[in-house]
């Protein structure tokens, strides 16, 4: 991914011409966009190899790249946006139905539309981050790996075959669930959004295909799920045509799309790192609620 940098302060891209050209609208393929913490200060950037450009703006609209260039290793990633709204596509995936089933010891009942619902956008954290569970848990945490699709224009009504159009991009999502806080709330408000259950990251990369990615959840190493979302009930320009029927979307929303199977239980003291190929992978740590 080559960049043109120029001596100025703040690049701004030109015609030959010499006239400026908004770089909202030409992008390169396949960006890798984060947002980072470095002495203070909350930025965004683009990833190149083992370094970070930094940016001044949003890549959701109009931004400018700086002189600022620092390594990788050196920047508190952070989660790559704040959504507004954090969308959730409830179950999608049969082999999650099944699971969550059997755990149950019910048949499966599938889904005969899609069914949105909601997270808490305040639950979510970045990658490196911990998961903190409370001190009243029941048990049963568990993960959930999930392609997390994040809107790039606003969208009401848009048809399906429209509605790719409006994606800037892709990251990575962890759905953490409290299975018996999940069955008991009506609204699944703690089994599904305590505070630091929404892990997502580590970056954006735009400009893929929608389908066949890999996604692989591990736990302290040992890989508990591998699935494709290629085996999605409903694929992401369905849900983004379903959802914007009844809700406009707007740029910055993100939408996870569901998970396969059931994992198991994480415990204090566990690594789970969910991996998608050509994204990468978000890593987070399980820790006991020190007080409350």
């Amino acid at each position: 991914m080559g960049l043109l940098v120029d001596s100025s302060s703040h690049t701004r891209m030109s015609h030959p011409h010499g006239n400026p050209i908004n770089l909202s609208h030409t992008r390169r393929l396949n960006m890798i966009w984060c947002r980072f913490e470095l002495e203070g200060e909350t930025n965004f950037g683009i990833v190149e190899g083992d370094r970070v450009i930094q940016v001044s703006g949003s890549p959701l609209g109009e931004y400018a790249v700086t002189n600022n260039v620092h390594p990788l290793e050196q920047v508190k990633l952070l989660a790559p946006i704040k959504p507004a709204m954090l969308y959730a596509a409830g179950p999608n995936y049969r082999g999650h139905v099944e699971g969550m089933a059997a755990r149950r010891g019910s048949p499966p009942s599938y889904p005969d539309r899609p069914s949105p619902n909601y997270r808490s956008v305040h639950a979510v954290i970045g990658t490196e981050e911990n998961i903190v569970v409370p001190k009243d848990s029941a048990g049963a945490v568990q993960p959930e790996g999930q392609l997390a699709v994040v809107i790039g224009k606003k969208a009401k009504k848009v048809s399906v075959d429209e509605a790719l159009d409006c994606v800037f991009g892709y990251t990575i999502g962890n759905d953490i669930s409290e299975r018996p806080w999940q069955q008991a709330d009506r609204t699944m408000f703690r089994g599904k959004n305590c505070d630091t259950w929404k892990p997502m990251g580590p970056w954006i990369v735009t400009d893929l295909s929608s389908t066949g990615f890999r996604i692989i959840v591990r736990h302290n190493g040992v890989v508990w799920e591998d699935f494709s979302s290629s085996d999605q009930i409903w694929d992401t320009a369905t849900w983004i045509h379903e959802l914007s029927k009844y809700a406009t979307l707007y740029p910055g929303d993100v939408l996870w799309m569901g998970t396969q199977g059931a994992d198991g239980d994480m415990v204090p003291g566990d690594i789970i790192e969910v991996e998608i190929s050509d994204i990468g992978i978000l890593r987070n740590y399980v820790v006991a609620e020190e007080y409350g």
